[in-house]
Parts: C-alpha cells; sequence; structure tokens
C-alpha cells in the first residue's frame, strides 16, 4: 500500500519536474547578467586584465576572450532567464566557468570565504596556507578598526571575512549549467517547451 501510493505520487511530480530547473534558473540568471554588466562597465580593464601578463591572466586575443565572456555572460544569462536557446547558452558558459576557476582561482583552493576552521582548507581535502592564516590577519584587523575606526558602524551591516576567492562559487555555477545543458529550462516554464511543443504541432498537422 505505501510502495503504490509513493510511487502514485513520484509519477505525479513529473508534471510539476520543470519548477526546480525554474528555480535554478532564477537564481543563475542574475548572477550572469550582472556579471556581464560588470564587463561592460569596465570594458577596457577587463580587456587589458586579459591580456596583460604581470598582473591579469596573459591570455591571447584579450579583446576577443574578453568580448566573448561579456557576450556569455550578460545575452546568456538573459536567455537562461526566460528560458530559451537554455542547451545551447550553456555551452559557452561552461566553458566561461572552466576558464574563470582554471586561471583565476584554482591557486586560491576551494572555498570562496577564508574559513580556517573549515576542513575544506584545512588539509583534510584542500591546503590553502592563505586561510590558514586568515585569524590571525582577521583578528589584527579587527584590532585596528576598534581601536581608530568606528568599529560598531563598520560592522553594523555583518561581520568582517576575509575574502579567499576559490573555485567554489565557480564550481558551483558549472554544475547548475551542466544541470540546464543535461535537462533544458524546464516543462511549461519555458520559451524553449512552448517553441518545442509548437514545432511538435507543426508538425503532426
Amino acid at each position: 500500500m505505501i510502495t503504490q501510493i509513493y510511487n502514485t505520487v513520484v509519477d505525479k511530480m513529473k508534471y510539476g519536474d520543470g519548477i526546480p530547473l525554474l528555480l535554478l534558473r532564477l537564481f543563475l540568471a542574475p548572477v550572469m547578467i550582472q556579471a556581464g554588466w560588470t564587463k561592460v562597465q569596465s570594458f577596457d580593464n577587463i580587456v587589458n586584465w586579459f591580456g596583460n601578463e604581470d598582473y591579469g591572466l596573459g591570455l591571447p586575443f584579450p579583446l576577443v576572450m574578453a568580448f566573448l565572456a561579456t557576450a556569455a555572460e550578460l545575452v546568456g544569462g538573459f536567455l537562461i532567464l526566460i528560458g530559451a536557446l537554455t542547451r545551447l547558452v550553456s555551452i559557452p558558459l561552461l566553458v566561461t566557468m572552466v576558464v574563470a576557476m582554471v586561471t583565476v582561482h584554482a591557486k586560491n583552493g576551494w572555498a570562496a570565504i577564508a574559513d580556517a576552521s573549515s576542513w575544506l582548507s584545512d588539509g583534510t581535502i584542500f591546503l590553502n596556507e592563505t586561510v590558514m592564516e586568515a585569524p590571525e590577519r582577521l583578528a589584527a584587523a579587527k584590532s585596528l578598526l576598534q581601536a581608530h575606526g568606528h568599529y560598531d558602524w563598520l560592522t553594523g551591516s555583518g561581520s568582517f571575512v576575509i575574502l579567499n576567492n576559490g573555485i567554489e562559487f565557480g564550481a558551483t555555477y558549472f554544475v547548475m549549467l551542466a544541470v540546464l545543458l543535461f535537462y533544458g529550462g524546464g516543462r511549461y516554464v519555458s520559451v524553449d517547451y512552448f517553441v518545442s511543443k509548437a514545432r511538435s504541432k507543426k508538425a503532426v498537422d
């Protein structure tokens, strides 16, 4: 009896299988759009950063690379938002995430925030000596601010942290984009679904 009820519920859940994909798109799209828009606002600096070997990535064809990254995030983010060409636009965004993780974030390990108490930084999986030194530096910064600054005002919106800039966020976005690549924008909740439905109806007629 319980098994039958379980199977019935699971079978009915397929009609709502587009909802998790919609929620994923609504979470991911603003992140991509904001990243692209930030690049648009300082495009010349982005080009320089892409191409410069001393303080940047040292990539070839920096103008082209910067343009492609900006377009992928800005245009791709909007298309993901409405669920149009979802699988297609996920591909350049996946590539962008891989490039970002390899060239920018990998040297910093996993964690986005420097948390020395995390097993993701203490050598259990990743060892990041900079993260392990973070508590001492953070304590020194707090001490200076408490002695010479308006510490209560500065921390009114939350405690200070040290940014580690590891691959955590990039890897998370990569996984989300991979889901969209394999499953699409979602049934009933994406432009792709209705376009596909219209094409199927036209083919039958």
